[in-house]
């Protein structure tokens, strides 16, 4: 212990007193000041240690905001309050950090020539662990093809065949929840809160059934669902359909929230943002839109491809940031959703159009023809001008074809692909999330820890009217605004004065509405203005009239609107109006050119015309 203390510096050890000189000290200086300053091991562990900060006392950050222009005092301290549990917390989630000590594992070559994509499933099986390749399965099924769905944690997986085959079970137990034989269509599957219930988009309607395959619910205003998503933290079932309506569907309280009429057809495509819960739609025009359940519209139209869209997904690893695109003229793009000036990568996929599936990590898994192909970062997230193919980190044929789902297994290494003989999973290395938030989503959860989860969601449930394209927006106050105005009256000292209590005219300008041109009489000029600025403002308001001239007239504007194609009497009336009064200007135009004398030739036919 004596060599530790004399290796921080210490002048002797703890428990030997030594004779030691004390310069006097001040007057006002207290006893603990005295003994920190002369107790030099003290000093020297004091440099080394440091208490964690979730047991230090909260000190103000220098980043807390201020809310002083608030004069509501108790608003002022709740803010206040609120802006020092965040920065404390942002603190603690840095320390946290430190305990993360799980690293995804990226496959690694030992040559320059060597290339990961050469690496066949079955040397990653005997080069991973017993654990970790129990994942590479195959399921073969006769009720193809077949899409399938993760819960949260990973743990559970719901698979449903086009022809009515659905089942739910722990695929690392091998433990069968429930399988059923609906013997109609069914065109996709979702869990909802957790794998105590699921929910079924059949032929007609949504169905939604419990752990045991026990019917619960039919949602009859879900008519011919064609895809299905669950917002977690805001209990909604999400559903589109052939008859092209968007509609939520609130599963706590069996509501039907809204119904948003997309207007664009029969839709096939869905994904939602994890970061903000915004729907993403993909639509026969080559359109994705998306969309809110407050907004009757879309939030974002954007023109993605030449032909129908067949595949959407977001990258949860990024906030949200990037969306890829495949579409059925055999492209795939990858969009940054921060601005939607242009496709960040595209390139093309052989065998047709892909399916798509982004990993917790950033691995984006593209599902086309016989084959499924695994790009990572950063090379996808690089722009690139050229349509040329990211480079490759893994692959792995399938002969079953067509290929209907990807997903990543939340929390493992682990990638299921559907097909029409059943279901594939493969091992990629480094695309899941090693380390696990248990107040999130917690693999290794038992039935006390889930019912508890379950009451606590409720409680902590968002209202959709929360869901926007920029979560951090809300929460957020608004800048603050100068709401007094310094004015002066009547050559009196300035003063500031509430805008609500200023006169009409100081009102408008301070709005910057006021006209304070002076109205001058015709043939002068203004007296403040010298002569050439003078002419220079009236050259400028006769170019303004005209440029005015002639445009804007009532019957321009019906004939604008007329067919040339179509003869109508209306038309035809007004046209021969309009030259009527063109030839009588061109004539009085005539006569005072020439002094008012007629230059026009006589003719028989004057006699007839009325003398004005």
């Amino acid at each position: 212990m004596d060599s530790l203390i004399a290796m921080g510096d210490a002048v002797g050890s703890v428990g030997k007193k030594r004779k030691s000189y004390h310069t006097p000290s001040a007057p006002g200086s207290s006893k603990k000041t005295q003994k920190s300053q002369s107790d030099r091991t003290y000093q020297s562990i004091q440099k080394r240690t440091s208490v964690p900060k979730s047991l230090q006392t909260a000190v103000p950050e220098e980043n807390v905001k201020s809310y002083k222009h608030i004069a509501n005092k108790k608003l002022r301290t709740e803010l206040a309050r609120q802006s020092e549990y965040a920065a404390q917390s942002k603190a603690l989630l840095e320390d946290a950090e430190m305990l993360l000590t799980g690293e995804a594992g990226m496959m690694e070559v030992d040559g320059e020539l060597d290339r990961t994509w050469r690496v066949s499933q079955t040397d990653i099986t005997e080069s991973a662990g017993q654990e970790a390749s129990r994942g590479r399965r195959e399921w073969n099924l006769d009720g193809g093809p077949y899409r399938s769905r993760y819960t949260r944690n990973g743990r559970h997986l719901a698979i449903a065949g086009s022809k009515g085959h659905v089942a739910t079970f722990d695929w690392q137990e091998g433990t069968l929840h429930t399988e059923l034989q609906l013997q109609e269509t069914c065109r996709d599957i979702t869990f909802l809160h957790d794998h105590s219930h699921f929910a079924v988009a059949q032929k007609k309607y949504v169905f939604i059934y419990d752990r045991d395959g026990v019917e619960l619910h039919c949602l009859k205003a879900h008519i011919e669902p064609t895809r299905l998503e669950f917002l977690p933290y805001h209990w909604l079932l999400a559903s589109v359909g052939n008859a092209g309506y968007l509609k939520y569907q609130d599963t706590s309280t069996g509501q039907l929230l809204c119904e948003h009429r997309t207007k664009l057809g029969a839709c096939t495509t869905m994904t939602q943002n994890l970061h903000n819960a915004v729907i993403h739609l993909g639509h026969q025009n080559g359109t994705v839109t998306l969309w809110t359940p407050n907004l009757p519209h879309p939030a974002v139209q954007l023109l993605a491809h030449l032909g129908p869209v067949a595949s959407v997904s977001m990258d949860p690893s990024q906030g949200g940031r990037y969306m890829a695109t495949a579409g059925k003229d055999s492209t795939v793009k990858v969009w940054d959703c921060r601005n939607w000036k242009g496709a960040v990568r595209e390139w093309t996929a052989r065998g047709g159009y892909a399916e798509l599936e982004w990993s917790q990590k950033g691995a984006l898994a593209v599902a086309s023809g016989g084959s499924v192909n695994v790009y990572t970062r950063p090379s996808i997230h690089t722009p690139l001008h050229t349509n040329a193919q990211p480079p490759l980190y893994m692959t792995h044929p399938i002969p079953h074809r067509p290929l209907t789902s990807v997903r990543f297994a939340p929390f493992f290494d682990i990638l299921t692909i559907g097909h029409s003989a059943g279901l594939s999973s493969i091992l990629v290395p480094g695309a899941g999330e090693p380390n696990f938030d248990s107040t999130e989503a917690d693999p290794f959860e038992n039935r006390k820890a889930r019912r508890e989860k379950e009451v606590k969601a409720l409680l902590d449930k968002i209202q959709p009217d929360m869901i926007t394209l920029d979560p951090e927006l809300v929460g957020s106050l608004a800048p603050s605004q100068n709401l007094t105005t310094e004015t002066t009256f009547d050559g009196k000292p300035s003063v500031e004065i509430p805008f609500a209590r200023l006169p009409r005219m100081e009102r408008l300008k301070v709005q910057g509405k006021a006209d304070e041109t002076e109205v001058v009489s015709e043939g002068e000029g203004d007296p403040r203005l010298p002569d050439d600025l003078e002419s220079k403002v009236k050259r400028k308001e006769e170019r303004e009239k005209r440029k005015m001239r002639g445009k804007g007239k009532s019957l321009k504007r019906y004939l604008r609107k007329q067919r040339k194609n179509v003869i109508d009497p209306t038309a035809v009336a007004i046209r021969k109006k309009l030259e009527k009064q063109k030839e009588e200007k061109r004539r009085a135009k005539e006569l005072a050119a020439n002094g008012g004398v007629d230059t026009r030739k006589p003719s028989a036919l004057d006699r007839f015309k009325q003398k004005s």
